[in-house]
């Protein structure tokens, strides 16, 4: 029975409406096997366009077009692959069949190296001309954005060097995460059910803990093995800090954020207006760890409390087709279509609805050009949680079902710093939809607590990340090596302004720096606080506006790769070149803590 973890089912003994439906991609594993067959003989005439791509007009599309359905070809078969591979990961045949496309893909890529280099090679005159005819008018945007990257090409014998390298970018995030996740052995904690191993995984576990000695215990044991190790991994962070330096020089931007905000063509002051807005509303920060300190009745607020539950948590069953009735009335204010098209989606066969043994853990959403979206989900019928988590997979699905359906494949696909906007957003009308619905003060104290520490997570948490990335890679450009010791002090600087004069923080507190394996993908957290940011305040847009409010809404989900990200947000109404969304989510958060305050 869903929700029962005393009897989790094999994948066989899943019935299969509540399963996923992958035949719009492939009717089956022969038929997929066959596609692979035909993509590999197809990618083999990848080279026989080599060379031609400047001569015409009609050379230039005819690879275009090729490029485009081998491409389409593609996904199809690695969302395929992926998504059985995710029903029992375990399971062998899925696995290869998800190697083989990978495979496949790289050599197909490989060879394709050249025609980048060889489309930034046409001239400016010949390139507004192919522009301005009408057969590249599915491809006029992704040419555009190609040819953004002209400044920033070097000589072919130069890209050559170059590329030979990359192969060996993500060594240091790799030895991090071997090093952190096999090598380390961070011991046992002595609970009340007996000896529990702690783990990376386990960590935040412990950290939620009710009992203040096993979170204090968890807390110094997890940092004292990076405290044995901190020199080794400050080397592997300073080693990519320093890499991320060196390839922003040798591209020719001035810093490595600029490089790293380049190709979502984000300007410098949207990150330093984001952490400028968040360091100026620090105080709600600060009145809600006074508030954690009081609710657990502490003398002294640790570093190890900031995660114990505040609240108790509710239990409520919920079935699946009721959790939808519920969704499906919170998001009446975008309209019929969008509420229909999910609501039959969820209700039919998009979503891998329950735990199997052996699926995949969490939750996610993917989307692509064909088909339908899917969503994958382990749902709990007694989780409200789980309510909020097919809410928000479900605004990526939206978001990919509309993108997919009013743009051109080469530029459906959105970014990553518009891909939470569309899942926050319905998170935030259920939120607001339940808790208008609720006479429960316990319910009402539950939803309150949960939605306070998600923003604080996501808006907050994140900044200070994005605060500490920006520090230690203007550190670096400017000449000072990033030694464990200075590392150490300008965290630990971040933990003492963030989390304010409550906090009390142990010897070891500032290793916490040494331990996000998101600080290895550089200028990436503050996506997570810009996303939010502008979720709330189109959530806000939309449920106090009329038709013209949701129109706008729409234009941002309709708009797919077609605009920059800033652009399309700004179609929808939220301008993210001005710091007003950021300081409007951080007054949300200190009503929350305002609201959370008067229900404790």
């Amino acid at each position: 029975m869903p929700g029962n973890e005393q009897n989790i089912p094999l994948r066989a003994e899943v019935a299969a409406n509540d399963t996923w439906d992958l035949t719009k991609l492939f009717k089956d594993d022969n038929e997929w096997n066959k596609a692979l067959a035909e993509f590999e003989k197809t990618s083999e005439k990848i080279p026989l366009f080599r060379g031609t791509l400047g001569k015409s007009a009609e050379s230039l599309a005819a690879y275009l077009d090729f490029s485009r359905d081998l491409n389409i070809l593609a996904e199809r078969l690695v969302i395929y692959a992926y998504l059985k591979q995710t029903e029992d990961e375990g399971g062998s045949i899925a696995r290869t069949m998800l190697g083989k496309i990978t495979m496949a893909g790289a050599k197909a890529q490989a060879a394709a190296a050249w025609d980048r280099p060889e489309i930034l090679a046409i001239p400016d005159k010949s390139m507004n001309s192919f522009l301005a005819d009408d057969r590249f008018r599915e491809y006029r945007i992704y040419l555009q954005k190609i040819v953004r990257y002209r400044p920033h090409i070097l000589s072919d014998m130069e890209e050559k060097i170059i590329s030979q390298y990359s192969e060996n970018e993500g060594a240091l995030s790799d030895v991090f995460s071997v090093l952190t996740n096999v090598d380390f052995n961070f011991g046992f904690i002595e609970t009340k059910d007996g000896k529990r191993p702690l783990s990376q995984s386990t960590f935040s576990v412990f950290m939620e803990n009710d009992d203040r000695e096993i979170r204090r215990q968890a807390y110094n044991m997890f940092y004292g093995c990076y405290d044995a190790h901190k020199t080794a991994i400050a080397g592997l962070y300073s080693g990519s800090v320093k890499q991320d330096a060196i390839n922003a020089r040798i591209r020719g931007f001035s810093s490595a954020r600029q490089a790293a905000l380049f190709p979502d063509n984000v300007n410098e002051t949207v990150y330093d207006n984001l952490v400028s807005a968040v360091s100026g509303k620090l105080i709600f920060l600060h009145r809600y760890y006074a508030l954690r300190k009081r609710a657990l009745k502490l003398q002294e607020l640790r570093h190890y409390d900031v995660y114990a539950a505040l609240v108790p948590n509710v239990k409520k069953i919920t079935k699946w087709n009721e959790a939808v009735d519920l969704i499906s009335g919170a998001l009446s204010p975008l309209g019929d279509e969008y509420v229909s098209v999910l609501r039959n989606g969820l209700l039919g066969r998009w979503a891998d609805r329950y735990e199997n043994k052996g699926k995949r853990s969490g939750a996610f959403s993917y989307g692509g050009y064909t088909g339908d979206p899917h969503i994958l989900m382990n749902y709990k019928n007694d989780s409200i949680r789980d309510i909020f988590t097919l809410a928000h997979e479900g605004g990526h699905s939206m978001h990919s079902w509309y993108s997919s359906r009013n743009n051109p494949f080469m530029h459906y696909n959105y970014t990553i710093f518009e891909a939470e906007v569309a899942s926050t957003f319905n998170e935030e009308l259920l939120f607001s939809y339940l808790l208008k619905s609720t006479d429960s003060k316990e319910m009402r104290l539950y939803l309150v607590n949960k939605r306070t520490d998600e923003l604080l997570g996501t808006l907050y948490r994140q900044t200070m990340f994005a605060e500490y990335e920006k520090i230690t890679h203007e550190l670096e450009e400017g000449g000072t090596p990033l030694t464990v010791d200075i590392l150490r002090a300008e965290y630990r600087r971040l933990l003492e302004k963030y989390f304010g004069p409550e906090m009390i923080f142990e010897e070891t507190s500032d290793l916490e720096g040494l331990r996000i394996p998101h600080f290895y993908r550089s200028f990436y957290v503050y996506k997570y606080s810009t996303g939010v940011s502008a979720a709330l305040a189109l959530a806000q847009r939309v449920l106090s506006g009329g038709a013209k409010e949701r129109d706008d809404y729409f234009t941002f989900l309709k708009s797919g790769g077609s605009r920059f990200p800033i652009d399309s947000l700004k179609a929808a109404g939220v301008d993210m070149n001005s710091p007003e969304p950021i300081n409007a989510a951080c007054d949300t958060f200190g009503n929350l803590v305002e609201e959370l305050e008067k229900l404790l």
